[in-house]
């Protein structure tokens, strides 16, 4: 265990050992007011933890916790695994390719081992709210988790995230992309999920794919399709949503890193 101090934040870093994913698991806890424990705090996991280290996560916190810039927080950052292609995805199925095998396995780690652990470790604060946020895959797997949670979790933070994910190739000939991506499916199929909030963020130079040739890219495609459905649901931007398109935002950690004070300020501002 390790533990690190800056002016107001704490950062822990344990190894978790989980049974269910059958191995150790990296999680750092990033504390802000630390020193008020009692006071009303915010959850927050992250998944990719490894992306928030090479961001200087804790020195973004500091900032904005000495500058009194957003409500406490606990920020957990889990660090993906070997097996991140499996453990990340979506628990309903894998995709096309198999990939996501492991997803139901991971979200039941998240929710019956990290969980107990965190409410164990941090029995002194006071959580008001849980939300789950994560990069690229790692945010597919993040939206899923807490959509089909909302009992557990109020927010979502969704950062490149892969809502391509589909159960049919799209070289395929029977491939419907209203049918086969499976987040828009999923959420297409859900009732409605009263006081849920979506942050989602992507970059216009996130890929160059852009599979309909509407000179929009398949990731912004993506994102704006998955805001639509959440709008048939009900959801409105603005109050329920927030969507941040970056000009000059790529697939990287650099562009999250950008966007990370966004999404920090529209949750807990």
């Amino acid at each position: 265990m390790e533990i690190e101090f800056t002016a107001d934040v704490m950062v822990e870093t344990i190894e978790l050992q989980s049974e269910l994913l059958d191995r150790i698991v990296q999680i750092d806890f990033y504390q802000s007011g630390a020193d008020n424990p009692g006071m009303g705090y915010s959850l927050l996991l992250m998944n990719d933890g490894q992306d928030l280290v090479k961001m200087d996560f804790e020195k973004l916190l500091d900032f904005f916790n000495s500058e009194k810039l957003i409500r406490p927080l606990l920020v957990v950052g889990i660090h993906g695994g070997p097996d991140r292609i499996n453990e990340y995805g979506m628990a309903l199925t894998p995709d096309y390719m198999g990939r996501g095998a492991k997803a139901g396995l991971y979200e039941q780690f998240v929710l019956n081992e990290l969980m107990p652990f965190i409410l164990g470790r941090f029995s002194q604060y006071i959580f008001n709210e849980t939300a789950f946020g994560g990069f690229s895959l790692g945010a597919l797997s993040a939206l899923d988790i807490a959509w089909n949670n909302p009992g557990i979790f109020s927010k979502a933070g969704v950062f490149s995230g892969s809502l391509w994910w589909r159960s049919v190739g799209q070289t395929e000939k029977e491939y419907n992309q209203s049918a086969h991506r499976l987040m828009h499916a999923q959420v297409r199929k859900s009732g409605y999920r009263p006081g849920m909030k979506f942050f989602f963020q992507c970059g216009e130079l996130d890929e160059a794919q852009d599979r309909n040739k509407n000179g929009v890219i398949d990731s912004i495609d993506d994102t704006v399709d998955l805001m639509r459905e959440l709008v048939k649901k009900g959801y409105l931007e603005g109050r329920d949503f927030y969507y941040l398109q970056m000009p000059n935002g790529k697939h990287d950690v650099t562009s999250w890193a950008k966007a990370i004070p966004m999404f920090l300020k529209w949750g807990w501002g």
